[in-house]
């Protein structure tokens, strides 16, 4: 099973969070959390390892 990792790893961390701002630009409260949504579905079925995922959750919430 794969470790989290929990230390910058992206390539261009401002860059990503730009595209990120720029997503929401123009959506409501209720349609912003949606896209989240969708969006953490998405990443969570790249990342694809339920125990990873979980291991995920878990320091979300520290």
């Amino acid at each position: 099973m794969a470790e989290i990792v929990t230390k910058p790893n992206l390539e261009t961390p401002d860059g990503f969070y730009a595209d990120l701002l720029t997503a929401h630009e123009g959506l409501t409260k209720a349609e912003s959390d949606a896209f989240n949504a969708r969006l953490i579905l998405l990443m969570a079925n790249q990342i694809g390892e339920r125990q990873v995922l979980e291991k995920l959750l878990e320091a979300a919430k520290q």
